[in-house]
Parts: structure tokens; C-alpha cells; sequence
């Protein structure tokens, strides 16, 4: 399993900060968070199952994708961007 730590506001729609999730790709994580917390849905990946142009993915402190692979033990860090002026 990964760690998929989410920042606020993220993290109070899903009940807490880190979740141990399944899955071999963001992707699949971030569909298995939806899963799991049902209020994230829509606010991480777009109707088409695409990562959102405001939120950014690290997996280990690295810039990742939506097809980057994810082993167990890996920490995934989700954090919306912030905006505004």
C-alpha cells in the first residue's frame, strides 16, 4: 500500500490527512481515494479520470503524473494549488 497525504481543504473532505491505498499508478490511487472518501470525488480528477490543472502530484518528493508508478511504501503527496491575488 501507499500513503496518499492530502493537504487542506482536501483533507477535511476526506476525514484525515494520509490514507493506505492500493494501487499501481496516481491514478489508480486517486481513484481508490475517491472510492474510499466519496466527498474528494470530482474536487482531484475530472470527469474523465485526469488529474485537475490546479492540483499537483508528488510521489517520494517528485513532480508525478497520472501514470506514474506507485510500489508500496511510496508516500503521495496531494496538494491543491493556491490561487488568487
Amino acid at each position: 500500500m501507499a500513503v496518499v497525504r492530502l493537504r487542506a481543504p482536501l483533507s477535511e473532505l476526506a476525514g484525515g490527512r494520509e490514507h493506505d491505498l492500493e494501487g499501481t499508478t496516481v491514478r489508480e490511487l486517486l481513484r481508490a481515494l475517491e472510492r474510499s472518501c466519496p466527498a474528494v470525488a470530482g474536487w482531484v480528477l475530472d470527469e474523465r479520470g485526469h488529474v485537475r490543472e490546479h492540483i499537483n502530484v508528488y510521489v517520494n518528493a517528485e513532480p508525478a503524473r497520472e501514470e506514474t508508478a506507485v510500489a508500496d511504501g511510496d508516500r503521495v503527496h496531494v496538494l491543491p494549488s493556491i490561487t488568487g491575488g
